[in-house]
């Protein structure tokens, strides 16, 4: 094994300390606590306890309205990137609390091992899989035991290949959706794992989040939480050979109006999680 890189996590949050807790004790076993920078989205939210050993700041509230809040965000997280590589960092994962970027276990590489191993130019992607709720089958999301023993299925989506990890200073796009002007570069065996619509009570308890709503969260949370539905009602296939198919199909593909992200067809393709997964979140 080559010398380790010095890797740091970076994220903003607003009323989502459940998935937060989950989103510290993954990459505070794969990082190092110390290496995880946490910034609270306005000056009415209070640090966890569970934040103790991170860097975690409160910052004033950015922005009223969804659209320009996530632009401003994604300004302020890139801006911070920066002054994380100044800091002597080789890399910096940029993700939300919700998201887990995972290795594949039969490799038997933490992620900070298998992102030493990496050459990285810019940014590295990797395959986005958005996790549904099976109704009548996966019960509610719990703390108490790992994600993926208890939610099985997902959805591979566009929108979670996110270029997420980056080894220089560079502009995120919102929701880390694109680096603005770079390519993106998807790798084999890493996934990013997408919980934040996993969930029917969470989801319900979302939309009555006043504050979510005011900010214009409702039409994206109702549109997004369709992973449900494709979750309960599509027959999942095979995770290895979807997830080639698809790994090939989104490094070739582009959507017209966005050049820098991925695209797959429209297809909507749900996986099941195989088991070697079940201890890793």
């Amino acid at each position: 094994m080559s010398q380790l890189k010095h890797i740091a996590a970076i994220t903003m949050v607003r009323n989502d300390d459940f998935f937060l807790q989950r989103w510290v004790e993954y990459y505070g076993r794969e990082l190092g606590k110390e290496n995880l920078y946490i910034y609270y989205d306005g000056d009415d939210q209070t640090i966890a306890d569970f934040c103790q050993g991170t860097n975690a700041f409160v910052h004033p509230k950015i922005g009223n309205h969804v659209v320009a809040a996530e632009k401003a965000r994604l300004k302020f997280l890139s801006e911070k990137a920066s002054l994380l590589f100044s800091e002597g960092y080789d890399l910096v994962i940029g993700v939300d609390a919700d998201e887990y970027i995972v290795v594949d276990p039969c490799l038997g590489l933490s992620l900070k091992e298998f992102l030493s191993l990496k050459e990285i130019n810019v940014c590295l992607s990797p395959l986005g899989l958005d996790f549904g709720q099976k109704i009548g089958e996966e019960g509610d999301l719990s703390l108490s035991k790992t994600f993926i023993s208890q939610r099985h299925y997902a959805q591979i989506g566009t929108r979670y290949t996110k270029p997420s990890i980056i080894s220089q200073s560079c502009r995120w796009g919102s929701g880390f959706h694109r680096v603005k002007g770079h390519n993106y570069h998807i790798a084999e065996d890493l996934y990013l794992f997408h919980f934040g619509y996993a969930d029917s009570k969470i989801l319900r308890e979302r939309l009555g989040d006043a504050d979510r709503v005011a900010q214009g969260w409702e039409k994206h949370i109702c549109k997004r939480s369709r992973t449900i539905k494709y979750a309960t009602e599509k027959k999942a296939r095979d995770f290895d050979r979807c997830t080639r198919f698809a790994r090939i199909c989104q490094t070739w593909c582009r959507p017209p109006y966005a050049l820098n992200k991925p695209a797959m067809f429209e297809l909507k393709i749900v996986v099941k999680i195989p088991e070697r997964f079940n201890d890793v979140i």
